[in-house]
């Protein structure tokens, strides 16, 4: 009961957000929610010998969720100081400021965040004009308002909300960069940036382009250097993901760290020394939607195993995103990134474990079934958020993925030690550049050819949201449907007398002396049919 009282809470704080995010809603309505759900706490806690006294507790929780979420956007948007340009919007102006993050390097242009005073403005200048994290600089263009666009797809994409759960105003393009002072900002992210520069650097010096720039996306998440081209090809092909630093990239730098540690540090140094390098890791690329929401759940599970506890991924899931919300609860509707990550795990979550019942029994080669079973579970939960924001599906996106996520995880480690070794030396990284070099063209080949065919992806026309509410209810309705025909059924043979009851359970018709029921109930009955009692409430004892 209590997990349901978790989840329960959870869906409340993420929907008085959402409902906020649409709706000017006052703070003394948040806070009515908040001293009702008091009052029906009280109630409860009058009427708790009752039966039916677990729905006030249910009500008073959904209450105090509900005004909380609503209570955080409020504060929010309370918080947000005036703007200090508003009246200058439009003019060119020259202002002085500092690098506040790492500088976004595209095909054409590099990208600035500039912190003056209390705005954080995106500043566009030239690709090539040396501006490091942590710089003080002195701007010159025109100052503009980011505005809602049409993409490629014929999506209106929302620029400005976006932008605003950056914490970005404004926004100015092509503009002047001088760089005025070159020793600021945080020693570690400096140094973390330096290092990773410099590791880039080697890297390209032994592996050309395009390969060059995927193996960067593979271990940094640096996608942006692909080319437009090439993105798109991903894109068509269904494995954009690999490149933006989703929870499986992470998993194989945790899981590298963990194997590298495990050879000369304890169990407990070596669980703290891996959380330390995902927090490192998480600051060096960048703290992007999927990287924080997969960083949290890895430290969340190097904790449960420093403890000896049992490691529950929903729950992971859950804290994950509820602690990014408390930070920032812009995120939840403004940021695509953040929504496709956590539906992308929800997924593999709930939606694989029932792909894994249908192909139960059927072996898989080199473990392509475990791919496939992931690619569907996330394909599935996505697809509503990719219809709607996107306007784009791959059809051979399951296919693509079973050919490729095999070989990414050894064109990581390939990439990671072609760079390290060229750091020290560029004649010595040349065999194991070249090995990665295959590896990487191997990926572009494939997705280039997939999505260069006709029917690699689907386009579908503009629909409201109500129609990704609508498609997740009755996903979730198919989920609950088959997860309830899937509930094992064990027969129980239990004593005559009521005093004494011994519970075995038979799978596929070997009786077990023990086991565990993982889903659904098991109703206790001897050979009379009677159940065993509670003496509380004279009902029939049911185990789950």
């Amino acid at each position: 009961m209590s997990g349901v009282f978790f989840y329960t809470l959870v869906a409340s704080f993420v929907s008085g957000i959402f409902l906020r995010s649409f709706f000017i809603i006052s703070w003394p309505v948040c806070l009515w929610f908040l001293i009702l759900s008091l009052g029906v706490i009280g109630l409860w806690y009058k009427k708790r010998s009752f039966n039916s006294s677990h729905v006030l507790l249910w009500s008073s929780i959904v209450l105090c969720g509900f005004g909380f979420g609503l209570l955080r956007l409020e504060l929010q948007s309370a918080l947000t100081p005036v703007s200090l340009f508003s009246e200058q919007v439009g003019t060119s102006l020259t202002l002085r400021g500092q690098v506040i993050r790492e500088p976004d390097v595209r095909t054409r242009s590099r990208h600035l965040v500039v912190q003056v005073q209390s705005e954080k403005i995106l500043v566009q200048t030239d690709r090539h004009v040396p501006v490091s994290y942590g710089d003080t600089v002195e701007v010159q263009g025109k100052l503009t308002v980011p505005e809602a666009f049409i993409t490629d797809l014929g999506r209106s994409f929302d620029y400005q909300k976006y932008l605003a759960a950056q914490g970005i105003t404004y926004t100015m393009s092509f503009a002047d960069v001088t760089v005025i002072d070159a020793v600021a900002g945080n020693a570690l992210l400096r140094f973390l940036f330096t290092q990773k520069a410099a590791f880039m650097d080697a890297l390209e010096l032994v592996i050309p382009e395009p390969e060059v720039a995927l193996g960067e996306g593979l271990i940094l998440g640096t996608k942006q250097a692909l080319g437009e081209e090439l993105e798109t090809a991903f894109r068509r092909a269904g494995i954009i993901h690999i490149v933006v630093l989703s929870g499986y990239n992470i998993m194989l730098v945790v899981t590298f760290v963990m194997y590298v540690l495990g050879w000369f540090l304890p169990e407990r140094a070596r669980l703290i020394a891996g959380g330390i390098s995902i927090i490192l890791f998480a600051l060096l690329v960048g703290l992007g939607a999927s990287v924080v929401r997969a960083s949290i759940m890895a430290v969340i599970a190097l904790f449960a195993l420093a403890l000896g506890r049992r490691y529950a991924v929903l729950r992971a899931l859950c804290v994950a995103g509820v602690l990014m919300l408390l930070v920032n609860p812009l995120l939840l509707v403004s940021d695509v990134g953040f929504q496709l990550s956590f539906m992308a795990t929800l997924g593999l979550i709930l939606v694989a474990p029932q792909f894994e019942v249908i192909l139960a029994g059927r072996r898989g080669w080199f473990s392509i079934k475990d791919f496939m079973i992931a690619t569907l579970a996330t394909q599935v939960a996505v697809l509503p958020l990719l219809l709607y924001h996107i306007g784009e599906f791959s059809v051979v996106a399951v296919f693509v993925n079973i050919l490729v996520l095999p070989i990414v995880s050894l064109a990581m480690l390939g990439t990671f030690l072609t760079g390290i070794v060229a750091l020290m030396s560029l004649p010595l990284a040349l065999p194991c550049a070249m090995v990665t070099y295959g590896l990487l063209t191997y990926i572009i080949v494939i997705a280039t050819f997939f999505a260069g065919l006709p029917f690699a992806a689907l386009t579908v026309p503009e629909f409201p949201f109500i129609v990704v509410v609508l498609m997740y209810l009755i996903l979730g309705y198919g989920l609950y449907r088959r997860q309830q025909r899937n509930i094992p059924v064990p027969t129980l043979h239990l004593p005559t007398s009521p005093r004494e009851w011994t519970v075995e359970i038979v799978t596929d018709g070997t009786p077990e002396t023990s086991g565990r029921l993982t889903s659904g109930v098991a109703v206790i009955q001897n050979e009379q049919g009677q159940s065993p009692r509670s003496p509380e409430s004279n009902t029939p004892i049911f185990f789950r």
